[in-house]
């Protein structure tokens, strides 16, 4: 199974949950707390994800990983981006370097 397939049916799920009733869907609690909410817990999950790369096994950073990805899906939702919007982006800085990518941005 191809990973954009991944990903676009957990783009799908959360889409479809955004406005479900929050006593029982997570992404519909973290919608009706409000974008501040959602980018707080993004926060969380990015620093567990550090925390998992540095001190803890393999299988618990992928764990971490998938709640990053996951929050941050949800968070795009929230803002109205699809996810496409950022492959498009990941495809315009293909071949691209980093360094050169990173000076052309505006300031």
């Amino acid at each position: 199974m191809a990973h954009s397939e991944t990903l676009s049916r957990l783009e799908a799920t959360i889409e479809s949950r955004r406005q479900a009733d929050p006593g029982s869907s997570y992404v519909a609690k973290l919608n009706a707390r409000g974008l501040n909410k959602i980018a707080q817990k993004l926060g969380e999950e990015a620093t567990e994800t550090v925390i998992a790369a540095l001190v803890e096994d393999r299988q618990a950073l992928v764990g971490e990983a998938a709640d990053l990805i996951f929050h941050l899906v949800v968070l795009l939702a929230a803002k109205d981006i699809p996810l496409a919007d950022v492959m498009a982006e990941l495809d315009r800085r293909e071949g691209v370097s980093g360094i050169a990518e990173k000076a052309a941005r505006p300031s």
